[in-house]
């Protein structure tokens, strides 16, 4: 049996196959440590075999993907100057191959598939961990929270969090009759429950910010380029007095409702260290990965004193940190533009150019990567979701055409012929 292949490449008409694509790859980023490789594999195999479909489509356009490509390639050659050369090299590979997936859907699957898959995947996902039920004990909070099949309560919030989120943007933008109300409502519901349960302050404070902003931006919907431009001026100098206030006090009072205090229990102190640790090798870091290795001095010294008995998935909370640690300015310079160019190449469709509510969408998952960026690195490793999720909404910046097949002599005469006859 011949499978056409629109039904795998083709945006408008692989909902299914796309669909499972993006669960399957949902499954691997959150689970791979639990069920080892095999999951990693999958999420290859669900991905790469389309280059060999429609080669064509994939290089369509390549050209636009040259920030992602730079940082990648630039995170390749860290290993030259790394402290850990074999773990730079392998971490890379992934890196490498977990963006050229991201390049894959994009090109392969729109964001109403992505959406779908999103919510299959993590509902399957949180309802695994709700069966797991495990809780882990916070030796810094003093609290006891639910954290499931994951391994900190910040990753099952992560995920919690775009459960609400994607199930939000669907019945408001992508569903198409009454069903999905009744099909979306378990995901949201269990979304909830699991982010109540974790405890996770990050992604409590930030779901309804992003969720403010994405009401906002469906409102421009009927206001003309003009006036959009308007409320994109006020609404920009808004976030400006909001970031003033919260850091003049208002931070203290969020923060104490989660029973934290101004020092993020302790990521601050880890800020402060990291930046400490930058400014041993400033322009090109100490190399990708180089840093959390079992052995080093450093980072054995602040395993210890985070209670952190794995020595390992651990880091300085701070994608910019992070980055500027182990990749240099240069590479922390490249992250950011790629954050940064994403987050504005949606929000400006929008403003200045025809509203869609694809851009909407992704415009809402880049806010929400975006704030993150700030207290965790969901974007800065292989194999997990913020990463796919941030390539994935950069390489749709570039819209695609659709390939027209070529009208032949033979099949024009036949036509003429046909219409004669």
């Amino acid at each position: 049996m011949k499978i056409p292949k629109s039904l795998l490449v083709d945006p408008e008409k692989n909902t299914v196959y796309g669909a499972f694509a993006v669960a399957i790859s949902i499954w691997a980023f959150s689970y791979s440590s639990v069920f080892g490789q095999i999951l990693i594999l999958a999420y290859y195999a669900v991905w790469l075999p389309l280059i060999l479909v429609d080669y064509r489509r994939l290089l369509r356009h390549a050209s636009s993907a040259w920030l992602p490509l730079a940082f990648a390639i630039y995170i390749c050659l860290s290993v030259f100057w790394s402290d850990a050369p074999g773990i730079t090299l392998r971490t890379a590979i992934q890196y490498c191959s977990h963006i050229a997936c991201a390049y894959i859907a994009a090109r392969t699957v729109s964001v109403r598939t992505l959406t779908i898959g999103s919510l299959v995947g993590i509902f399957l996902v949180l309802l695994y961990s709700l069966k797991v039920g495990a809780y882990s004990y916070d030796i810094l909070d003093g609290t006891y929270n639910f954290v499931g099949a994951f391994s900190s309560k910040n990753q099952i919030g992560f995920v919690a969090s775009l459960g609400i989120y994607f199930c939000i943007v669907f019945l408001a933008f992508l569903r198409r009759g009454r069903i999905s109300l009744f099909l979306t409502a378990p995901a949201v519901v269990l979304s909830a429950y699991m982010l109540f349960s974790a405890h996770s302050a990050t992604s409590t404070a930030s779901i309804p910010a992003v969720l403010a902003l994405v009401a906002l931006l469906a409102m421009t919907k009927k206001l003309s380029l003009r006036y959009r431009r308007v409320i994109f001026l006020v609404g920009a100098g808004g976030l400006v007095v909001v970031t003033v206030v919260a850091f003049a006090g208002l931070l203290d009072f969020v923060l104490g409702a989660f029973g934290k205090d101004s020092t993020l229990t302790g990521r601050t102190y880890l800020w402060d260290q990291g930046w400490n640790a930058a400014q041993q090798a400033p322009i090109l870091g100490v190399g990708y990965a180089a840093y959390w290795v079992q052995g080093f001095a450093e980072a054995e010294r602040l395993w210890n004193e985070f209670y952190i008995t794995t020595r390992a998935g651990f880091h300085f909370h701070n994608t910019y940190i992070e980055a500027l640690v182990e990749l240099g300015y240069v590479g922390a310079t490249l992250i950011s533009l790629i954050i940064l160019r994403t987050l504005w190449g949606h929000i400006s469709a929008l403003v200045f150019r025809t509203w869609q509510a694809e851009s909407v969408i992704l415009a809402g998952v880049m806010v929400l990567l975006f704030i993150r960026s700030f207290v965790e690195i969901d974007t800065f490793n292989p194999y997990i979701m913020g990463s796919f999720l941030l390539y994935y909404s950069y390489f749709k910046l570039a819209k695609v055409p659709v390939a027209r097949p070529r009208w032949t002599a033979v099949s024009d005469f036949e036509e003429a012929k046909a219409a004669r006859g």
